[in-house]
């Protein structure tokens, strides 16, 4: 009973984050409220088996470490952008092409991470918050084209819940504070049934119980610039990871090797693999639940064990997807206000430990998150190029990602230059 509450308190704690990805992503492709059911389920399924394929190690694949995986929202915007030109069948090409990209050079990423050190993956990382925020403002406001769009009531109730969230981040402590989100979710549902704007004909016409169904949207469709791009997230999400496995290596006092890393690499090119069969998304180690560990002192894998299958189960029942699905938008905009910001803020630290050891670093930033950011609200601005070129430079997240890359490459990979302003991240992690 004891293992089972541990691992309850571990799945709330990825819950808000679990559930706001599909939320977010269905609501900005226009899914039907059954469609999005059964996103929002999957998804739960899906976080339960990747988590699984990290903790049940063998050796081909699993890190052995407690680590819980959900999906990363570094590909939140990714995938809204791939979604909108090409449709929902190329994001599940470009997930499963990414997934098994992953599993390809697991057993070389550690060399590749040189080409992803903070700057890069900093400036990745802004600007990718800097996309979605949009996306939250127009959620926020009742949803791009509502015919509130903007009402007093839809105001009310998206700065409510992120007033609600920041009291609680404020005020609570330890776990409470870590479901913030959630608790921010629930209560502003609660208030916005009182107004009438709660509809639980979703949750009535859901059924108890169903399987997973591979290529549920359709069979997938493969589109070169949509691949790059979420290969590209994918890296990210790896450096995200790997800084994940060495907190945890260094909380359970395991040494990690070359080889564990390669499998722990695997098993998250599995997952993502997994995910795009069946509609699920990217998934990443979540930090939130490397906290939950180092505040509980719970050190055992047993737990995330019983973690992974509660997931498991929970996806398996739509009647559960169904309940978040009926957070109204405007509520749902007030907390993705808070992820997405805090997105940019994960980016702006990640930036803030290098930003000052060269005036070349500066320059890296100001470019990448300059042309990412401008080519996502001017896409039009390299229309003339030809077809080919146009694979780099469409996506603002690529446009900007290969922009800091070779940038670091070309300030900071050099030899006399390497040690003093390109420091490898696993090399950091180790140290610390």
């Amino acid at each position: 009973m004891k293992t089972t509450a541990l691992g309850l308190q571990h799945v709330l704690a990825m819950y808000a984050g679990a559930i706001l990805v599909p939320l977010i992503i269905g609501g900005a492709l226009g899914l039907t409220t059954e469609q999005l059911t059964y996103l929002v389920a999957i998804d739960i399924f899906m976080c339960g088996v990747a988590t699984l394929l990290q903790v049940v190690s063998n050796r081909f694949f699993g890190i052995g470490l407690p680590v819980v995986l959900g999906c990363t929202f570094t590909a939140v915007g990714p995938i809204i952008a791939i979604g909108g030109e090409f449709g929902i069948s190329a994001i599940y090409g470009a997930i499963i092409c990414s997934g098994l990209f992953i599993i390809l050079i697991s057993t070389v990423f550690g060399k590749l991470v040189r080409f992803f050190p903070p700057i890069v993956t900093g400036s990745v990382v802004t600007i990718i918050g800097l996309t979605l925020i949009p996306v939250a403002i127009n959620n926020l406001a009742g949803g791009q084209g509502a015919s509130d769009f903007g009402s007093s009531i839809n105001l009310l109730l998206g700065f409510g819940t992120l007033a609600f969230i920041i009291l609680m981040y404020r005020f609570a402590k330890g776990f409470i504070r870590s479901i913030s989100i959630l608790i921010g979710l629930v209560i502003g549902t609660i208030v916005a049934g009182f107004m009438g704007k709660v509809d639980f004909s979703a949750v009535a016409d859901a059924s108890y119980l169903h399987m997973p169904h591979p290529f549920y949207f359709g069979m997938p469709t493969f589109e070169v610039s949509a691949i790059i791009t979420m290969c590209l997230v994918a890296m990210v999400s790896l450096v995200e990871s790997t800084g994940v496995y060495f907190a945890l290596s260094d909380i359970t006092d395991k040494k990690l090797t070359e080889k564990d890393l390669a499998k722990g690499y695997r098993a998250e090119g599995l997952a993502v693999f997994l995910g795009g069969v069946f509609n699920g998304f990217q998934y990443t180690a979540f930090s939130q639940n490397v906290g939950l560990v180092q505040l509980t002192g719970v050190k055992k894998r047993k737990v995330i064990l019983v973690a992974g299958i509660i997931l498991i189960v929970l996806g398996l029942v739509p009647k559960i997807a169904a309940l978040t699905t009926i957070v109204p938008t405007s509520v749902l905009g007030g907390a993705m206000l808070a992820m997405f910001g805090m997105v940019i803020s994960q980016g702006i630290k990640m930036l803030g430990k290098v930003m000052g050891d060269s005036s070349e670093n500066s320059m890296i930033i100001a470019c990448s998150v300059g042309m990412g950011f401008g080519v996502t609200v001017v896409p039009e601005l390299f229309s003339v190029l030809p077809a080919s070129l146009q694979i780099l430079t469409s996506n603002g997240i690529v446009a900007g990602s290969v922009t800091a890359i070779v940038l670091n490459i070309i300030f900071n990979m050099k030899p006399e230059k390497k040690v003093e302003n390109n420091p490898v991240p696993i090399l950091q992690e180790k140290e610390a």
